[in-house]
């Protein structure tokens, strides 16, 4: 995913719904970027927080136990999403308001037909699909 929207070390990488944290850590660790997850289940959060400490990258990244419909993630330039599609639809609003350039990446799920991705790819059998806001 992260390889696909092609992370650099000035990007601000948020991933909704992260779990255990390995998008956003991975992104840190590999790319350099800064990271922030949000996820609504303390114990994935905590969980995160210590793979980021493994990883030594505390400084580059954070989590936060929050809604993604009622976080903000503006300051995003790449948006990471594993979401069944009733939720991508749910967020494609805000996706689609998000600064002209944002990338958003998603695994197994699209947003439906109103949003066609631009780019889609099978990876180790999985399916990961690319926009870029407009």
């Amino acid at each position: 995913m992260l390889k696909m929207a092609h992370v650099t070390p000035s990007d601000v990488v948020y991933d909704l719904g992260c779990g255990d944290g390995r998008i956003v850590v991975m992104a840190a660790e590999k790319y350099g970027a800064q990271g922030v997850g949000i996820d609504l289940d303390p114990r994935r959060i905590a969980e995160a927080n210590e793979n980021a400490k493994a990883a030594h990258v505390t400084d580059k990244v954070r989590f936060i136990v929050g809604d993604v419909f009622t976080s903000d993630f503006s300051e995003a330039t790449v948006v990471t999403l594993y979401m069944l599609p009733s939720v991508n639809e749910r967020l494609m609003p805000k996706l689609k308001a998000m600064k002209p350039g944002t990338r958003i990446v998603t695994h197994a799920f699209t947003f439906g037909d109103a949003w066609p991705s631009e780019q889609k790819e099978e990876v180790d059998g999985k399916t990961i699909y690319f926009w870029t806001v407009k």
